[in-house]
């Protein structure tokens, strides 16, 4: 079944730890979502993947990531997400609980992302910062 969410999607922004993801990461990562599967791609080489469900959509939009291949193999993520037009904001639960918001502060086990809907970022695009149509709190 296909999901509005399915697509190509370029990361400009990512947190984790009340850390920014380095630049060099944020250019080379992108995701697909396509028909219940996700693949996480890094320089074009899959590093991740397997299944993703929406579960609840709305003010309160969840997905539930269950990795099987790559670095989270084995792992049930729930996530929450907000997509706005070409945007698509995702907190994955690390530790297996469900974000309470969209946050990644030190000490919690939480990767806050922003993404682009697309091909690879243009050369003049500012990746990593948000702009005016960026998913807000």
């Amino acid at each position: 079944m296909d999901s509005p969410l399915d697509g190509h999607w370029a990361l400009i922004r990512a947190e984790m730890d009340g850390q920014l993801a380095p630049q060099l990461v944020v250019q080379r990562t992108r995701l697909v979502l396509s028909r219940g599967r996700y693949t996480v791609l890094f320089s074009g080489d899959p590093a991740d993947g397997g299944t993703f469900a929406v579960i609840a959509s709305g003010t309160t939009a969840t997905l539930l990531l269950q990795g099987e291949v790559g670095h989270n193999a084995g792992r049930n993520i729930p996530c929450l997400f907000q997509q706005v037009g070409d945007r698509l904001r995702i907190c994955y639960g690390l530790d297996g609980t469900l974000p309470s918001r969209f946050g990644a502060a030190a000490g919690e086990a939480r990767y806050l992302a922003t993404y682009r809907r697309g091909n690879p970022l243009d050369e003049g695009d500012e990746a990593g910062t948000d702009g005016p149509d960026s998913p807000s709190d």
